[in-house]
């Protein structure tokens, strides 16, 4: 894609010297996740089933991309077949952490969020099922916007779990992804999902801070068994934005460990279904880790999915109903920062979803935004989660904070 980005990018500059501008992105270098179709252009998916695919077509959050002006400059990496947290993929090999080369940088979308981290790309395109946005941008000191399900479509995009499946913007700034998901958002047929719904002017009221706003601490669950530096530079968060004029109170939710075990449930179910006949046909294709991961898929029974859904629309009604008396939610976007690729411990790929996941089990919208580092330099993340298609309110509140701190101004060494 080296020579059609510089074309692209010539292109672009004799127009801009001409005074002519094609959209919002118009000669703004971008990065595509590789389970994005490409018209003309190698889609692998991560994957060995994948590696000879050239679409004939773009994915539809592409399509915006090139209608905003946006330059394509290449895909990047991700953990295999979108299911992991680390990006240590096992056939094209580990995204590396610009902060620290020896540390993974989240996963699954790893390599958009240390495309943005490194400077390699303004934005980048990310997918979410369960943390693939937020967590890496959390791992990379950069912003993850998951928005609401059904606000972006999914057409094109491979899908791991087709109803947990998110696609949104990774970006160097809330004001930044503000505007990527006016480009993103809207209606696609093609995407039965992707609801028809008026989309609003998300830069407008992004500026007007947040005094008398209520916020909801959730510090049952999400701040439970966290690296105390994760914990303590999230509680330093909460008093910034309680400085800032924000009403900070705890908040009690649904269980949350059964929104994330009965999400898990589903994705491993739907991905197994979705990958069922190359599983048995052409096993060969998949690591070790995807064989054990989708073989456990097909141990659950339909009657056991279907009840998993049946409590997601329970848990998700009354997730909401708590939501209603805040305008937003605030903990930790990952309990843990980033670890060693070569000694990730044990458990941590469930510990690092924990926070992030019941939030793809309730179609809420999300951020990750910076909010400081660990003794040894990595990032840590603060999530902002709101009611459902309200995305204005949680980048206000994401973008009150980046304002009032400077964390989202440093960059890897």
């Amino acid at each position: 894609m080296t020579d059609t980005a510089r074309r692209a990018s010539e292109r672009a500059a004799a127009a801009i010297e001409k005074g002519h501008y094609i959209g919002p992105l118009h000669g703004i270098p971008v990065a595509v996740k590789d389970l994005f179709a490409t018209s003309g252009v190698r889609t692998t998916f991560g994957s060995p089933l994948f590696a000879d695919w050239v679409p004939d077509y773009d994915a539809a959050v592409v399509e915006r991309l090139n209608a905003a002006g946006a330059i394509v400059l290449g895909k990047t990496n991700l953990h295999e077949l979108a299911y992991g947290t680390t990006s240590n993929n096992a056939h094209y090999g580990a995204v590396r952490n610009p902060w620290n080369l020896e540390c993974h940088p989240g996963g699954s979308s790893g390599g958009s969020g240390a495309a943005v981290a490194d400077r390699l790309a303004m934005t980048a395109l990310g997918s979410d099922t369960g943390a693939s946005i937020r967590q890496p941008a959390a791992c990379c000191g950069i912003v993850g916007l998951k928005p609401t399900f059904g606000r972006v479509s999914k057409f094109g995009a491979l899908s791991l779990s087709w109803s947990m499946d998110h696609v949104g913007p990774m970006t160097r700034s809330v004001e930044d992804a503000a505007l990527m998901l006016q480009v993103l958002a809207g209606h696609d047929r093609r995407d039965p999902t992707c609801v028809r719904r008026a989309i609003p002017d998300y830069r407008a009221n992004l500026k007007q801070g947040i005094r008398g706003c209520k916020l909801g601490v959730a510090r049952q669950f999400f701040f439970e068994d966290c690296d105390p530096e994760v914990k303590a530079a999230v509680e330093n968060a909460v008093h910034v934005l309680r400085e800032l004029g924000a009403i900070l109170v705890d908040a009690e939710l649904p269980d949350m460990w059964v929104c994330h075990r009965m999400g898990s449930l589903i994705i491993v179910v739907e991905g197994a279904a979705y990958h069922a006949n190359a599983l048995r046909e052409r096993p060969e294709k998949f690591s070790n880790e995807m064989l054990a991961s989708f073989g456990l898929g097909n141990f659950y029974t339909g009657v056991q999915y279907v009840q998993a859904q049946r409590l997601r629309r329970h848990l998700t009604v009354e997730t909401q109903k708590r939501l209603e008396s805040f305008d937003a939610l605030i903990t930790p976007t990952s309990p843990v920062p980033t670890t060693r690729i070569a000694d990730d411990p044990p458990g941590h790929a469930l510990l690092r979803s924990r926070n992030t996941l019941p939030f793809n089990f309730a179609s809420l919208p999300a951020i990750s935004v910076p909010c400081g580092f660990t003794a040894g330099g990595l990032p840590i993340g603060l999530q902002v989660t709101g009611k459902a298609f309200d995305e204005q309110s949680v980048l206000r509140i994401a973008y009150a904070y980046e304002q009032a701190t400077n964390w989202y101004r440093h960059h890897p060494p």
